[in-house]
Formats: C-alpha cells, sequence, structure tokens
C-alpha cells in the first residue's frame, strides 16, 4: 500500500506538473489545497519511517531496509522540494488577490504539521540528526499556520455574526 500510495503520487503530480507547465495559471488558480501535493509526500515519508523502525518485527522488511529507506528519502525530499515552489505562488497569489479567510487554508495547516512529523520520524529512524532542525523549525511554521488560520476563522465568523446581531435588536446594519 505505502509502494501503491508512492506511484499514485507521482500519477497525479505529473498531470499537476504538465497544468503548472502548459496552461496559463493565474493567481486565483493557486488555493490551499496544493499544499496537500507536500503533505502526500509527508505521509509517505512518515509511513515508510514507521516501515523502517517495525522491520525488525516482520522478516521480509528487515532485507528490504535498503530500498526502503531510498524511498522514504525519496518521499522526504520530493516533499521538501515542493515546499519552496509553493511559498513562491502563495506570494505570487497575494501580491493580486486579497488575503481574507477561506476554510480551505485549514488544507494548508495539516500538511506542514505532518512535514513536521514526518522529517521528526525520519531523523529518528534513519539517525539522520543534521536533519532535527528542520523538524525543530517546521513545528513552529505548523503552529503559526493553524494560529493565523484560527484567527482568520474567528474573525470571520465575528464579522458575520456581527450584523446578524445588529439585525436581530433592530439596529441599521453599518456600511
Amino acid at each position: 500500500m505505502w509502494l501503491w500510495g508512492g506511484m499514485m503520487y507521482i500519477w497525479i503530480i505529473s498531470l499537476i506538473f504538465y497544468r503548472y507547465t502548459f496552461f496559463v495559471f493565474s493567481p486565483a488558480d493557486f488555493s490551499s489545497p496544493y499544499w496537500i501535493n507536500m503533505g502526500a509526500m509527508a505521509i509517505s515519508t512518515l509511513a515508510g519511517s514507521l516501515l523502517i523502525e517495525n522491520a525488525a518485527d516482520a522478516a521480509f522488511l528487515e532485507s528490504l531496509i535498503p530500498f526502503l529507506k531510498g524511498f522514504t528519502i525519496f518521499f522526504w525530499a520530493t516533499g521538501t522540494w515542493w515546499i519552496p515552489m509553493l511559498l513562491i505562488l502563495v506570494v505570487w497569489r497575494y501580491l493580486y488577490i486579497r488575503l481574507e479567510y477561506d476554510p480551505l487554508y485549514w488544507g494548508t495547516v495539516f500538511p506542514l504539521g505532518m512535514y513536521a512529523v514526518c522529517t521528526f520520524e525520519m531523523v529518528r529512524a534513519m539517525s539522520l540528526d543534521f536533519l532535527l532542525p528542520i523538524a525543530d523549525v517546521f513545528v513552529y511554521v505548523a503552529l503559526l499556520a493553524w494560529a493565523m488560520t484560527f484567527v482568520g476563522l474567528v474573525r470571520s465568523l465575528f464579522s458575520s455574526l456581527v450584523p446578524a446581531l445588529q439585525s436581530a435588536h433592530g439596529r441599521p446594519d453599518l456600511p
């Protein structure tokens, strides 16, 4: 299932990359669910790391350790290389479109957290201690993204409730 998920990712990301490259792509076309592309690789990295850590309990996995390590690093590197492109697309989008809360922003929060977790777990599984600072930084990046999205949600709810409360109390809506 782990390899099947990785293969599905390669097929789907090929189609997404094809769209980026050969079709008109405007700032409005880029949305938070594109972060899920990176999150899929983070989940595959986490799964590979857990397979490596538990290989001693399954004889057939023990013989596949080099393969598991190679593909786990491949999945992590693929997810890592998506991050700069996604950040560039986020900046590009918000140069043209006003930043307002959108429920789809939660689709960015989870992949960022998953990237922190998968990096930490990969460091543990393969003793790649030099990558630990990346996991440490991304914990805070994910928490910041969660906090900003939560604040946006609260502000959105509050701004939609204020006119409703004013109308319910007979006060005219403010412009």
